[in-house]
């Protein structure tokens, strides 16, 4: 069995499950709705309160697509309850970002201000040289957050450009001089 998949996704009080024809499961809670067509050859019911992601039987794929399934479930089920965040740092003389509406404008050493528009249903905010990227979907928090990191990544020499704050940069020594 997976270790993962066999694990119930319990539902928080607020949150609401429905599992309608192939296997398309929509969430609603207190932050909104998701909705999402999943393996239809997986066997998800509500028991109790919980959601069971069971497999028909053992092979590769199935074993894969079980864990994955409740995975998927349970990212829904925390994302319309909580929501996800990620953070953002911008390091660098003279970067900066700015926030015009839903437009994020980052000045990164370029000969032009990069502009992003927030995606449906993703926000992001800016503090100082923080950026916050939050939603209820964490596939889409993440993939915004790693497009805005993709504008200057960080490099290791000096430690310019956008990180998550959680990241750490392996730093390289720089030339040296000869004597």
């Amino acid at each position: 069995m997976s270790r993962i998949g066999r694990l119930p996704v319990a539902i928080p009080a607020g949150v609401e499950v429905k599992i309608a024809e192939g296997n398309v499961v929509t969430v609603k809670g207190p932050k909104g709705t998701l909705e999402r067509a999943l393996p239809t050859e997986m066997e998800i019911t509500l028991e109790d309160g919980q959601v069971v992601v069971k497999r028909p039987n053992d092979l590769k794929r199935m074993k894969s697509l079980h864990g994955l399934t409740r995975s998927l479930i349970h990212n829904m089920v925390v994302g319309v309850s909580e929501g996800y965040k990620k953070e953002l740092e911008i390091n660098g003389v003279g970067y900066r970002a700015t926030k015009q509406g839903k437009k994020l404008v980052l000045n990164l050493g370029y000969s032009h201000p990069v502009e992003m528009e927030d995606p449906e249903g993703i926000e992001s905010t800016v503090e100082g040289n923080k950026i916050t990227v939050s939603g209820i979907s964490k596939e889409k928090v993440g993939q915004f957050a790693a497009e805005i990191r993709d504008k200057r990544r960080p490099e290791p020499y000096k430690g310019k450009g956008i990180k998550y704050s959680t990241e750490v940069i392996r730093r390289k020594v720089g030339k040296t001089g000869k004597k």
